[in-house]
């Protein structure tokens, strides 16, 4: 019965936990349908989440915050589009990279900026995204009560699913995921299609990063993203590359993180859970996602492979 009476909450804490991983989700779909591989997800969460941060702090705006989130994220983006695209680079060593790179800037720039070993000084509630006001209880609190962000990120789906089936853009997107040299053929800019896709992952990816640092917690604190990104990646995986189905996956796992946080220290039989093992399941989940044990996923096809135009 306490489980029950629980249940709303854990359900909202779910939907509260999973925003990151859909903005990242969503973001990792935009470029990989394109055929760009991003492993830098993380970076680019983790770089809007300090530029969020520090954006809010010094402007005292949450806007602010977003906008520099926003504009940080789509600059690694473009460094990662730039050595993918232009350079034909190895798009998962130009991945790794991002994420060294902002996470090396981040806690550089936080201890010369703040002094307080990498991390912003807290938000005061007017520098954040804060819940909005609803009287809310039971199973309707499940759904409302959160914050603007959040809403967001759940209305991004179904946009990206319309975006990518029935806008013209958006099949030309998928096309040049599948058969770049088709594309080509038809007058098409394969370079700019792409490039337009890593524009969006990182506009995405920067949404999810303001709301790691200014709507679900009050400043940026080291590696605060920790592992959202690869988690994405996962759950991207899982999802077959598809809106819909990366959304429940998503919510399986912020449920999962939802769920450890609750049953931390929690006696079952006389037994007690290690707080360890409870903490450990969403990333267990992700070893067994990423070990095939899911089914076979089939990336687009000219995934990861540069795009060399014929003469």
């Amino acid at each position: 019965m306490e489980t029950l009476a629980l249940l709303p909450e854990i359900l909202a804490s779910s939907i509260r936990l999973s925003v990151p991983l859909i903005f990242a989700c969503l973001a990792g779909l935009w470029s990989e349908r394109s055929g760009i591989v991003d492993i830098g997800l993380e970076g680019k969460l983790l770089a809007g989440a300090f530029a969020a941060a520090t954006a809010a702090y010094v402007l005292q705006s949450p806007w602010a915050g977003l906008f520099f989130a926003l504009m940080t994220s789509v600059g690694m983006s473009l460094i990662h589009g730039y050595a993918s695209i232009t350079q034909r680079g190895n798009q998962v060593i130009s991945g790794v990279a991002v994420n060294m790179l902002a996470a090396g800037l981040a806690l550089v720039l936080g201890n010369t900026w703040f002094g307080e070993g990498g991390q912003t000084p807290p938000l005061q509630p007017h520098e954040r995204f804060m819940p909005l006001s609803f009287s809310s209880a039971g199973i309707t609190g499940v759904i409302a009560g959160h914050s603007l962000l959040v809403y967001v990120a759940f209305a991004a789906v179904p946009l990206t699913a319309w975006a990518l089936a029935r806008t013209r853009f958006g099949l030309r997107l998928r096309a040049v995921g599948e058969n770049p040299h088709a594309v080509d053929t038809a007058g098409i800019s394969v370079a700019w299609l792409r490039y337009r896709a890593v524009i969006i992952t990182g506009l995405l990816c920067g949404l999810g990063g303001a709301y790691l640092s200014i709507s679900q917690s009050a400043g940026f604190i080291k590696d605060m993203s920790a592992g959202k990104g690869f988690i994405a990646l996962a759950a991207l995986i899982f999802a077959n590359w598809r809106p819909y189905r990366a959304l429940g996956a998503c919510l399986l796992f912020g449920f999962l993180d939802a769920a450890a946080i609750r049953l931390q220290g929690t006696d079952v039989g006389g037994f007690t859970i290690p707080v360890q093992a409870v903490q450990a399941l969403p990333y267990v989940l992700t070893v067994i996602l990423l070990a095939g044990f899911i089914g076979k996923s089939i990336p687009p096809r000219a995934s990861g492979i540069p795009y060399v135009k014929d003469r």
